[in-house]
């Protein structure tokens, strides 16, 4: 079972009435019956609403039993012509789709309004990555024996080590993690649960920070199971996470933009490099879809033609 979680939940649908209802309905699904995290139900929301404030006003949408594909159609033509990305309308898009599906899957609606609607072409991006000198230069960032210096060297050792997201870092349990086999249990996006590795160095470093340096973050009444605490002896936050990380590359003198899921992609890239299988990768990231993990194999393909570029005497003028 995962975890126990603070209950978190949403403020009601900001939308305009008439389609605020079936909004929150929606929400009231993904909470209960998907059991999606917080963070996700509320970018569903937020798109919605966008989605619903863009119908009632422009297009004189006063129900979703009433929105068409053409209204659907020009709101994405909006966000595009407001300067969105792809990648954003495309997401956006999808918040919808999902929407229309669970009208039709409840009977609200006959047809699925968003089905002939074509998914923004989203270009091909080959994910940043970190060399493997870079990435030691990071970990020996934090210098010193003070427990900050401590929690962020297992944090940074634990982010390289396994591939986590920042969000289940933060969220790690000690129950969760097993130092003497050198595993970990995550539950990752959707709750969905996977084992993850733990290599030596981050044992090590995990080891003493556990024993050494946690007890001193501890608070009477703040403090859960939580491995990484803050100074309030709170779980330490995401973005206290990106902070770090970003605050100990530019220490370790990296010009480059460094954020916690850089790591995670150095982590995939140097896994492949090293011949690792890509269906291990791909459990150990977490990833629903082995297309999504095979992105990795285009960063080790880059990596060997600028290799070759900048090497073989040929390619020399």
């Amino acid at each position: 079972m995962p975890p126990p979680k603070k209950y978190l939940k949403l403020e009601p649908s900001r939308a305009p009435a008439g389609l605020a209802e079936r909004i929150d309905a929606f929400i009231a699904y993904l909470n209960l019956e998907r059991g999606l995290s917080f963070n996700t139900q509320s970018a569903y929301q937020n798109d919605l609403d966008a989605c619903a404030a863009f119908l009632a006003e422009k297009r004189g949408v006063k129900s979703w039993l009433d929105a068409s594909a053409d209204d659907a159609t020009a709101w994405l033509h909006a966000l595009r012509d407001n300067g969105m990305s792809a990648a954003s309308s495309a997401r956006k898009l999808t918040s919808l789709r999902v929407f229309a599906r669970h009208l039709v899957r409840d009977q609200l609606r006959p047809d699925d309004f968003t089905e002939l609607i074509s998914m923004p072409k989203l270009p091909r991006r080959i994910p940043g990555t970190l060399s493997e000198a870079e990435m030691g230069k990071i970990l020996s960032a934090p210098t010193g024996g003070s427990a900050l210096a401590v929690r962020d060297r297992a944090i940074l050792e634990l982010f390289y080590s396994s591939g986590l997201r920042a969000s289940e870092l933060s969220t790690l349990t000690i129950p969760q993690i097993n130092l003497d086999d050198g595993f970990l249990r995550v539950f990752g996006k959707g709750s969905k649960e996977r084992v993850v590795p733990i290599g030596g160095k981050a044992i090590e470093a995990l080891r003493v920070y556990l024993d050494a340096a946690r007890p001193g973050f501890v608070r009477t009444g703040k403090t859960g199971a939580e491995v990484f605490l803050s100074k309030r002896g709170t779980a330490i936050s995401r973005k206290t996470l990106w902070v770090l990380v970003t605050q100990y590359a530019r220490r370790a003198g990296l010009e480059k933009k460094v954020k916690p899921h850089l790591l995670r992609h150095s982590f995939a890239t140097h896994l492949l490099g090293g011949g690792a299988d890509l269906r291990a990768i791909q459990e150990m990231l977490g990833h629903a879809s082995l297309a999504t993990t095979q992105i990795y194999t285009a960063v080790e393909s880059k990596r060997l033609i600028d290799q070759h570029a900048q090497f073989h005497p040929r390619n020399k003028g």
